[in-house]
């Protein structure tokens, strides 16, 4: 190993290229900073290279070929026949991956950071050290954030070294259409899945843990849901402990346990939603004095420091959030907190999607989480079918519920399953975030014909005025 005989002073060192961490350093850049970026892999991190782009530019094939079967109601001939090619797909994805990362490498250069290829742990509470094959170098720093993201772990008792026994992100890397996927959880990262091999062609089994009876939504969302994953006639099963895991030679045996005794499944593949461990063990963070929790993962605060006021943690390696659009914001704030701006992050009103069988789209307190924290109530739903936007573009299947708080109209929850509920999410967040009011929602002008008029009138449903509900 070469040794570098001095270290490198910089103001602000990022470990780690994810969207928390590349978000940290271009903003800390834009204000001045002088930034170093290490990444021990590909910039984008897993996020970008493995899972939120690659599950969904699945999920918008899988829109595509839905759709496609779909078009002879519009008077198209010439779709009977349209097939799917999963090559053609990770061809497509690898360009695009490509592409992106590439993206990233010309915003860090145009914002003149500096990137460093290795593996970087810390020394002291102001130095770090970074490996990079036999090459070795320390790094003095000012401020250092840490954006080290997370890993799936597999779950004890299962087999972890069979490509039949899917994990993570290993859906999205398959060469293959599995002729018949289980799919062991009930997290947005299990229904997004299902609904795109199912649209590929797969048979598709969801196995619900034995706490669970349905999924995390709303329960008027809930219920739809499992409508349409029975239309699509994917198999739930409910409240079902999954006792064993045997890799076979040409699929994989499940045995399941439920109040109704004990059965086998016989699958191609098995997908097993699992949790996540922080990679923060190779960090040496006890030389820097850092905490973390039992687990790996670094508390912070709501300007993103950890216990070291100079040291910062962001996105999936911290205790305070799991999704990319939380490390994002996070990032922003850690790189604007390291110039000297007063920035704050706020875990409240982040909203959850899913692209799945019909996308679901959610912000707020649920009608249940409403009534538990002692809120007096008014809850309205609007069905799509009565939407004049979904009728003509057939996407009638879909509700948009509204929770709000009688005694002074303030919004409290959104929640939609449907066709444009991703789409329309954003306007809920602000509203929420403004504590708007029913009048808030329902005074502005909506598009005619379109999705949208669905969230105006869930809104007016609130108050007995809703013309098509």
């Amino acid at each position: 190993m070469v040794v570098g005989d001095f270290a490198h002073e910089r103001e602000v060192v990022v470990i780690g290229g994810g969207p928390g961490g590349y978000h940290a350093a271009i903003r800390a850049a834009q204000l001045g900073k002088e930034v170093t970026i290490i990444e021990n892999q590909k910039l984008g991190g897993v996020c970008l290279n493995e899972s939120c782009v690659p599950s969904k530019l699945f999920a918008n094939a899988a829109g595509k070929l839905d759709e496609a079967r779909d078009m002879e109601s519009f008077g198209i001939k010439g779709y009977e026949k349209v097939s799917f090619d999963i090559n053609g797909l990770q061809e497509r994805k690898n360009k695009v991956v490509h592409s992106l990362t590439q993206g990233v490498e010309a915003l860090l250069k145009k914002n003149n950071i500096e990137k460093v290829q290795g593996t970087a742990f810390f020394i002291s509470d102001t130095e770090l050290g970074v490996e990079n094959q036999d090459a070795f170098e320390k790094y003095k720093f000012e401020q250092v954030i840490i954006a080290t993201g997370a890993s799936f772990s597999a779950p004890e008792n299962i087999p972890d070294n069979d490509d039949r026994i899917l994990f993570g992100s290993s859906l999205y890397a398959m060469d293959e259409t599995p002729e018949h996927l289980a799919l062991y959880g009930s997290d947005y990262i299990t229904l997004e899945a299902a609904a795109i091999f199912a649209s590929f062609g797969s048979e598709i089994t969801i196995i619900l843990d034995q706490e669970k009876d349905s999924f995390s939504f709303d329960k008027t969302i809930n219920k739809e849901l499992l409508r349409l994953l029975k239309k699509r006639k994917i198999k739930v099963y409910k409240k079902t402990k999954m006792t064993d895991v045997t890799a076979l030679k040409d699929g994989v045996h499940v045995t399941l346990i439920s109040s109704n005794g004990e059965l086998t499944i016989e699958a191609s593949h098995l997908f097993v939603s699992s949790d996540k461990s922080a990679n923060t063990s190779g960090l040496r963070l006890e030389s820097c004095g850092v905490e973390v929790s039992a687990n790996g993962f670094i508390p912070i605060t709501n300007t993103t420091q950890t216990n070291k006021s100079h040291v910062y943690a962001v996105g999936d390696t911290t205790t305070s959030g799991s999704l990319a659009v939380e490390a994002i914001k996070q990032g922003k704030v850690a790189g604007e907190q390291a110039a000297g701006e007063n920035s704050e992050w706020d875990p409240g009103l982040c909203p959850v999607v899913a692209h799945t069988v019909k996308p679901i789209a959610v912000v707020g307190l649920t009608e249940e989480e409403a009534l538990q924290e002692g809120y007096n109530i008014r809850v309205s739903q609007f069905p799509l079918a009565s939407n004049g936007y979904a009728a003509l573009s057939n996407e009638k299947e879909g509700i948009v519920k509204v929770v709000s708080e009688k005694d002074t109209d303030v919004i409290l929850g959104y929640h939609a399953i449907g066709c444009g509920s991703i789409e329309m999410i954003s306007s809920a967040v602000q509203v929420l975030e403004m504590g708007g009011r029913i009048e808030d929602v329902i005074y502005p002008y909506y598009p005619h014909p379109s999705i949208n008029e669905a969230w105006l009138e869930a809104a007016e449903g609130l108050l007995g005025k809703a013309v098509h509900g």
